[in-house]
């Protein structure tokens, strides 16, 4: 089949939203949502009255009756909530989730397909992490209700989506292992999901959407081709320039003189190897110029992945407020991110963008009170008598270490779920009316995004960067064959 040659990025918690995946998907490229933390932002934008109403319009389409009802009913509040009252959390992901925390989950991700794809015949995907295991089956659901036509996962090695895809494309009940701390080793814990028990005694058939890895190494794609449990139809290749997560260094973790992770010759994708696949990949980590669309094209790639260059568009997520400061910075010549390699509670290193008044700025920080209170990044643990706990080195550190987890990991992380959720403008207001701070993360290409920027100085659209990265378009597509 035919593929697009540019994908959009799957960004943050609602970075790359409805808006933003609807908008590229328009101009024939292909828009993804991202499917972190979906619940907690629907929630709270029902919260917040749902102006537009896309919400509520969303939920009327959704296929099982009694559902939005329910949850308008928890959460929608008519005029939006006062201006400095808290939100009322959302069920945190647990491995046994009640019924309410699966409702709110599989129509979360319905909502968010479903508007990316209203109006238009264009491709939209969803981006999903495999670190967050607890909510991955009623995600995948909710979007396949909506007819997502790609999925994207990556930050692990998720063997078992290909399977999940086409069980739930027959209506079928799933099971998928969940990675426990302190298993013992003829232990397995299960989460599961019967589409006919949540449908109310019968599954429509679905259609299976294309699966596309997010990987850094041609090893691993060629573990996820040849031993995935069903089909895997390509490859989203990212390098360590791209934002967000990034994987690991090969071998022993060394840092730079600033702290950073220092990558190598040994961290760079063997690209002979993937076109052995003969799956079509995308290169992705600062591929925003259309030179660098007619490179990928030219060693055989189908195309490229571009996140940060959307990520601070005018259709993105992030604040209006911090998407100008962005730009500003980028224009002055003072964009600067910082690969941190503590950050995040999954360990993976994490790209943070300096900015005054936000998570990177350490005093700023250091005020804050420890506090999980989402819960999306918790490692699930097996306690001592056998029964599971959670426990998340961001939370305060006197409960991580009573929960048996080590003083040592907790030393530098952060709290990225309050902090993405802020950045979005879906923050958490805590005592004495304090927001969370807000984290932004962005690939180092952050630093030429101001070439993007309209005549105010800081504002562009996702056509503006599409229109870019296509300018030679016509001639990338004629590239001769890949290198040898």
């Amino acid at each position: 089949m035919s593929h697009p040659k540019i994908i959009q990025g799957g960004m943050g918690v609602a970075v790359s939203g409805w808006p933003l995946a609807r908008a590229v998907a328009k101009t024939g490229q292909l828009g993804v949502v991202s499917g972190t933390m979906l619940p907690v932002i629907l929630a709270r934008r029902l919260q917040l009255g749902d102006p537009d109403g896309n919400l509520r319009r969303a939920l009327c389409s959704f296929p099982v009756p009694g559902v939005a009802e329910r949850l308008l009913e928890k959460f929608f509040i008519p005029g939006g909530k006062a201006p400095g009252a808290p939100f009322k959390q959302a069920p945190m992901p647990t491995l046994k989730p009640s019924a309410e925390f699966l409702e709110l989950t599989v129509a979360a991700n319905f909502v968010e397909v479903f508007l990316a794809k209203e109006g238009h015949n264009g491709l939209v995907g969803i981006n999903l992490l495999e670190k967050i295991q607890l909510v991955t089956l009623p995600s995948l659901y909710g979007a396949m209700l909506a007819g997502v036509d790609y999925v994207l996962m990556g930050a692990g090695i998720p063997r078992a989506i290909p399977d999940v895809l086409d069980r739930f494309a027959a209506g079928e009940a799933v099971e998928m292992r969940i990675d426990v701390e302190g298993a013992e080793p003829d232990e397995e814990f299960l989460s599961t999901f019967d589409p006919r028990g949540f449908c109310g005694g019968e599954a429509v058939r679905l259609r299976r959407p294309l699966f596309l890895p997010i990987v850094s190494s041609a090893t691993l794609a060629m573990t996820l081709a040849r031993k995935s449990r069903g089909r895997v139809d390509g490859f989203v290749v990212e390098g360590e320039l791209a934002g967000g997560h990034n994987a690991p260094p090969r071998g022993p973790m060394q840092l730079s003189v600033s702290g950073e992770p220092v990558y190598g010759p040994r961290d760079l994708p063997d690209l002979e190897k993937f076109r052995a696949l003969g799956l079509p990949f995308w290169l992705a980590g600062a591929y925003a110029r259309p030179e660098k669309l007619a490179e990928a094209l030219r060693v055989g790639a189908a195309g490229i992945q571009v996140g940060t260059a959307f990520a601070f568009c005018e259709e993105s997520g992030i604040e209006a407020g911090l998407r100008r400061r962005a730009v500003e910075l980028s224009r002055a010549g003072r964009a600067v991110v910082f690969t941190d390699p503590s950050a995040s509670p999954t360990g993976f290193p994490f790209k943070v963008m300096q900015m005054e008044g936000t998570v990177s700025d350490a005093d700023d920080y250091a005020g804050r009170k420890r506090i999980c209170d989402l819960g999306y990044l918790r490692q699930v643990f097996r306690k001592p008598d056998g029964t599971l706990g959670y426990r998340c080195p961001s939370e305060e550190v006197a409960d991580y270490v009573r929960k048996g987890g080590s003083l040592e990991d907790t030393q530098g992380r952060k709290c990225l779920c309050n902090g993405l959720t802020s950045t979005v403008g879906l923050g958490q207001i805590r005592a004495g009316s304090q927001t969370e701070l807000a984290i932004v993360t962005a690939g180092n290409d952050v630093v030429s995004i101001g070439r993007f920027a309209g005549p105010d100085g800081w504002s562009y659209t996702a056509a503006d960067v599409i229109r870019c990265l296509l300018a030679e378009g016509d001639a990338a597509s004629k590239v001769g064959k890949p290198d040898a």
